[in-house]
């Protein structure tokens, strides 16, 4: 059977899986998922219900957007994406992990702006708090080195971090650029790698 990938055109988890598969050259179906009202077969398949969700050859089922990713790099791990020392692997984990908890915040965020309330409240305040603490992070951490990790190569950090920033951009603003600077020209340089812009969401619907 052919490689199924189940996503949402506008999900950064899904993008995530999208240019790992890109970059390393691996033919799939993509099949999308109307998340408001999610089919059975889906279902059936994704016991949490979030995409995406990835369907192997062989019929191996894998969701969660990390999950995902360390079985690509470890199956396929040309180009890989997880270093391979047990102690680089880690460090490079703990920026996924901030990655994926950046895009977690803008989701609750974005959603928390569909009640078109957008009086200050305390849970506003703490999700914002938190991404203006993560972006100046990533600043800080860029400030450094060409990459997330280093100067040689981009890892699974720099693409989750990415599509977590490419959300906020399609979902929020884009204010962002104002102010951290190592950021913006990370983020502006990586999006003329194929594998990035030909994943960028055109619409917001």
């Amino acid at each position: 059977m052919k490689r199924i990938l189940y996503y949402h055109p506008l999900s950064n988890f899904a993008r995530k899986i999208r240019i790992l598969l890109a970059e390393k050259k691996l033919d799939y179906e993509l099949k999308a998922v109307n998340l408001q009202n999610k089919p059975d077969d889906f279902l059936k398949i994704s016991p949490i219900g979030k995409v995406p969700v990835f369907v192997e050859e062989d019929g191996t089922v894998i969701w969660d957007s990390t999950l995902i990713a360390e079985y690509l790099d470890e199956t396929y791990p040309e180009p890989n994406f997880y270093p391979t020392h047990p102690q680089a692997k880690l460090e490079c984990r703990k920026w996924e992990e901030l990655g994926d908890n950046l895009g977690d915040n803008i989701i609750n965020l974005w959603k928390l702006n569909l009640t078109n309330n957008f009086d200050p409240t305390d849970y506003r305040t703490q999700l914002e708090t938190s991404i203006n603490g993560l972006l100046s992070v990533f600043d800080q951490q860029l400030a450094k080195s060409k990459y997330l990790l280093g100067d040689e190569q981009w890892t699974v950090a720099d693409v989750t971090t990415l599509c977590s920033l490419g959300y906020y951009n399609l979902r929020v603003n884009e204010d962002w650029v104002l102010e951290y600077e190592n950021l913006k020209n990370w983020f502006n340089r990586l999006h003329q790698r194929e594998s990035v812009k030909s994943t960028v969401p055109l619409n917001k619907e």
